[in-house]
């Protein structure tokens, strides 16, 4: 990208919370924030974020089920130097006990925040319900129990099992020298040895009943997901995935937006996504509502889906056009900052066998036809695998499956 001025580096590590087993739960995402914690040149916490904030950069780190990155982001002139604290934090890290202690009160509150939130709480309530008793179906942070019993060996037995070169992943964008972020990476990364990667828990269970998770809460609004089981990262209806997400709940002029918040003032919020895996997937609508709404609210939400499948309510030249707009036009602002480009490339990179570029990508969408989305549609919405999570002041999750049975 020559004209930025700018650039972002990423380190990635292919593990994440599934590779975690149950008495591990969380220490990928703990030992992200241990990334902060000092290294052996920058012994504290303060040392190293007195230096990134000493070079006006943009930092961070996230952990999500299949991959845990750290990011940097500097004026092009100091790039060495985000490659210099990016080693430091990844491959010598001090993780100092006390230090661990500590962070274990912070990683202990940011779990109860996110209890005390409903609308970050649903989603692992979702995924709960739709892989149980996989390593999916788990919390990203972890559980209280097992975040307290971590000591300092967890964290260094766990690195020597996956942060090795042939488990990690640079990514640099902005306005660079490839020749130069070469020699960068050499110079600093050099030193990681290989890792013996343990195999990932594969996710193979097919789903012939319908599942209903109620999380009886005292909320001014219920929050649930209805969802069913989709499509892997390299699906190849992945492309008419997206553009059915798109029509179906995606945008203030999406299907689902224009009836449970225009048309009857039901909600708020509500959006569908796609969320995909190295071996399974899932699409699923999120809402908040009023409770005394949420049957209504899934009613019309079911009613759209079947109605979109079955033809009830058939899908137009003028929509998918715009459905097809709308990916190519977010796909295009998203991809004007340096950090997403990373992303877009940095996940493919791993988990793809080939690297699409985005033109390629948007190719491809062009390509998917109200044929192809209706195809998707009556292939994901079978009512034996449909998922509903609910958290609200709701103890009866029999009335919900009365509902979802029609």
């Amino acid at each position: 990208m020559p004209s930025l001025e700018s650039a972002t580096v990423t380190v990635w590590v292919k593990t994440g919370s599934r590779n975690e087993d149950k008495k591990l739960q969380g220490i990928s995402h703990f030992l992200e924030h241990m990334a902060f914690k000092g290294s052996k040149k920058y012994p504290s916490p303060v040392a190293v974020t007195g230096f990134l904030d000493g070079l006006g950069s943009e930092y961070n780190a996230g952990t999500s089920h299949e991959w845990t990155n750290f990011y940097v982001k500097v004026r092009v002139g100091i790039l060495e130097k985000a490659f210099e604290i990016l080693s430091e934090v990844i491959v010598n890290p001090i993780l100092d006990s006390q230090e661990i202690d500590k962070e274990k009160g912070t990683i202990l509150e940011e779990i109860a925040m996110h209890e005390d939130t409903p609308m970050e709480k649903i989603g692992d309530v979702f995924q709960e319900t739709i892989y149980p008793e996989h390593p999916l179906g788990r919390d990203i942070a972890g559980v209280p129990e097992s975040v307290k019993a971590f000591k300092r060996q967890d964290f260094m037995k766990y690195r020597q099992n996956h942060y090795g070169s042939n488990n990690m992943l640079i990514t640099v964008a902005g306005g660079i020298s490839e020749k130069i972020v070469l020699n960068l990476a050499k110079k600093y990364f050099s030193g990681l040895g290989f890792v013996k990667k343990p195999e990932v828990e594969k996710f193979t269970k097919s789903q012939n009943k319908m599942k209903v998770k109620v999380v009886n809460k005292k909320t001014e609004q219920a929050h649930f997901i209805l969802g069913y089981p989709a499509y892997s990262r390299t699906h190849k209806d992945r492309y008419g995935e997206s553009v059915l997400s798109i029509i179906l709940g995606k945008g203030m002029s999406s299907r689902l937006f224009n009836e449970i918040r225009w048309k009857r003032g039901l909600a708020y919020a509500i959006y569908t996504s796609a969320a995909r895996f190295i071996d399974t997937g899932y699409l699923a609508t999120y809402e908040g509502v009023d409770p005394n709404n949420c049957e209504e609210a899934l009613k019309v939400t079911l009613d759209q889906i079947y109605g979109l499948a079955e033809g009830k309510y058939p899908i137009k030249d003028k929509e998918i056009r715009k459905a097809k707009e709308y990916i190519k036009g977010r796909t295009a602002l998203a991809l004007e900052d340096t950090a997403a480009v990373n992303d877009f490339f940095g996940e493919r990179a791993l988990f793809h066998g080939s690297i699409e570029t985005p033109e390629e990508v948007l190719e491809k969408i062009e390509k998917v036809t109200i044929g192809d989305v209706v195809r998707v549609a009556k292939d994901i919405f079978k009512k034996q695998k449909l998922n509903l999570a609910i958290i609200g002041p709701f103890k009866d999750k029999e009335k919900f499956s009365k509902i979802l049975n029609g």
